[in-house]
């Protein structure tokens, strides 16, 4: 039976591990944000935990000018992988990628996402809202890689079903969420672990190893569906 932990997952599984800033940022945070900015060294040490992962999916949120400053070359030095979910509304803004980022990034093998348009939460939108959020914000990054883009991430973890009904009429094919437990491969809903400001690599691999427990597994699938179902 495969060991529960990050190393060795289920047949059909995968391990979705989100970064989000790294280093010093270069803007002013959110209220609660500075949880999810790491240290380079603690990056760099759990990006070589990850390395070692047969079925890990790496992404990034925010479009933190760190992405490319930090984190692209440190994927690159490990032949790794990642998607980032893009902020639109941040777009050359102070701490945040620019067009040319964002471009570099793809034009190192890296997958584009969105991440809406003004990193606010996809529960209870109205029509304006949902325009602005999962339109509009996928159309200016479209524009700048000139590449359909098809996934995105749910900002602050939020999401109701309304959000997701809209998604999947407008053509999503995965929407990737912070609900910490592993994904079954082929889904279109993604659940991810978000790397903390307290993680290390053994850390985040007891999180891991944990989540696939029966009850931590019972728990997290009927938290998916309450907020699948508000």
């Amino acid at each position: 039976m495969p060991e529960s932990n990050g190393r060795h997952v289920a047949t059909g599984t995968s391990i979705n591990i989100c970064f989000h800033g790294i280093g010093e940022p270069r803007r002013e945070l959110e209220p609660g944000e500075e949880r999810y900015w790491i240290h380079r060294d603690q990056f760099h040490a759990i990006l070589d935990e990850l390395a070692s992962w047969p079925s890990v999916r790496i992404s990034f949120d925010d479009g933190n000018l760190s992405d490319v400053r930090i984190g692209l070359p440190g994927l690159t030095a490990r032949n790794l992988s990642a998607e980032f979910f893009v902020l639109a509304g941040r777009l050359g803004t102070a701490g945040s990628l620019d067009e040319d980022d964002v471009r570099e990034l793809q034009g190192h093998g890296m997958t584009i996402g969105t991440h809406g348009m003004h990193h606010r939460s996809w529960c209870g939108m109205d029509e304006q809202t949902t325009y602005d959020e999962l339109v509009a914000a996928r159309d200016r990054l479209v524009e700048v890689i000139q590449q359909d883009i098809t996934t995105a991430a749910c900002p602050l973890g939020q999401y109701d079903r309304r959000a997701l009904g809209e998604l999947r009429r407008l053509g999503y094919t995965g929407v990737f969420t912070s609900d910490r437990r592993p994904a079954r491969r082929e889904a279109w809903l993604q659940p991810r672990f978000s790397v903390r400001r307290d993680d290390t690599p053994a850390s985040l691999r007891a999180a891991v190893g944990a989540s696939r427990g029966w009850p931590q597994r019972v728990r997290g699938e009927l938290v998916g569906m309450a907020k699948r179902w508000r």
